[in-house]
């Protein structure tokens, strides 16, 4: 008998962390984060990381685990969620996966096997990028044609890192990594579980953002970011590479003014938004829930717990 398991994703400053908690104050849950910086420890303004008092008691896991040096991957992911995921279980009570990161919870949703794709072959990928910046995107498009014209009629020329992957797992596995994929989607997934995505009209959620990001800076991000290069941290470090903190690294590197920083995390993030919500658009079993038809986070909170109960993923008893 498959296990309850909740999901609330959505794009950023949609308000996954205040909704999740109510969620899990009401139906007995514990919180998974689904997000990728949130993950490290001292990266706590940039990430909106979320703070004791909005947890309001009730556990986290995958919050400050790892070191900003250590690089933070899908593997790592899945394996520390299946943990907690089962520590919750434990319990008795219910995991509530909460973040914006699709291809994380998408992965841990369908037990994603990696285990074809996980070897890899630096030489390969660097002689590829080398034939691909002397020769241009066609090169290596043409050399993918010649080994899996499956994958190079879905991957467009132009988007050469997903070409040399492409090339670098049929070498590997003498598979077609498009069908690979399809595979991996096609699996159905162990829990009993409900997919929710949060949304709002496009110049409300915008307006969020840019209300956030300007929360960050009266917060001390530009300081939060200056510790962090003072311990030696810089783009060459996957954390660094997150919204607001390259941008800030950018402006303390002398590369851009502050004013530009600020811009430029706001239009990234707005950006980041749209590619979320595509993405959770492809997938299947998503329940859109519009945070503008609800006046109150009560009230989205209510929605999720009927539709739970009707669907027998949660009982009468969990409610409240």
């Amino acid at each position: 008998m498959k296990k309850p398991l909740v999901i609330i994703a959505g794009p950023t400053a949609v308000g996954k962390t205040a909704i999740s908690v109510k969620l899990a104050g009401k139906i007995g849950g514990e919180i998974i984060s689904a997000d990728s910086m949130q993950v490290y420890k001292g990266m706590d303004i940039g990430s909106a990381k979320v703070t004791r008092k909005e947890m309001r008691g009730i556990p986290h896991y995958l919050i400050d685990v790892l070191d900003p040096h250590e690089d933070f991957n899908i593997f790592f992911f899945r394996e520390q969620a299946e943990k907690a995921i089962e520590t919750i279980y434990s319990n008795g009570h219910i995991p509530i996966i909460a973040g914006g990161t699709g291809f994380y919870i998408h992965a841990l949703l369908y037990q994603t096997d990696f285990t074809e794709s996980n070897g890899e072959n630096p030489a390969l990928r660097e002689e590829l990028f080398k034939l691909a910046d002397e020769k241009g995107p066609e090169a290596v498009h043409d050399m993918l044609k010649e080994l899996d014209m499956q994958s190079a009629d879905a991957i467009h020329p132009n988007n050469v890192k997903r070409v040399i992957r492409a090339i670098e797992f049929f070498k590997e596995t003498g598979k077609s990594i498009q069908t690979h994929n399809e595979e991996m989607h096609a699996k159905a997934s162990p829990y009993d579980h409900a997919f929710y995505c949060l949304t709002r009209n496009r110049k409300d959620l915008y307006a969020a953002i840019d209300q956030r990001v300007d929360g960050m800076m009266a917060a001390g991000l530009l300081n939060e970011v200056i510790k962090l290069k003072e311990q030696g941290l810089s783009r060459d470090n996957h954390s660094m590479l997150g919204l607001g903190y390259k941008e800030i690294l950018d402006h303390l590197n002398g590369e851009i003014s502050f004013e530009e920083a600020v811009y430029r995390i706001k239009r990234d993030s707005r950006h980041y938004a749209k590619k979320q919500l595509t993405w959770f658009k492809r997938e299947e079993d998503v329940i859109f829930i519009d945070r503008d038809e609800y006046k109150e986070d009560e009230a989205v909170v209510e929605h999720m717990i009927k539709d739970l109960t009707d669907r027998g993923i949660i009982t009468e008893n969990q409610n409240g």
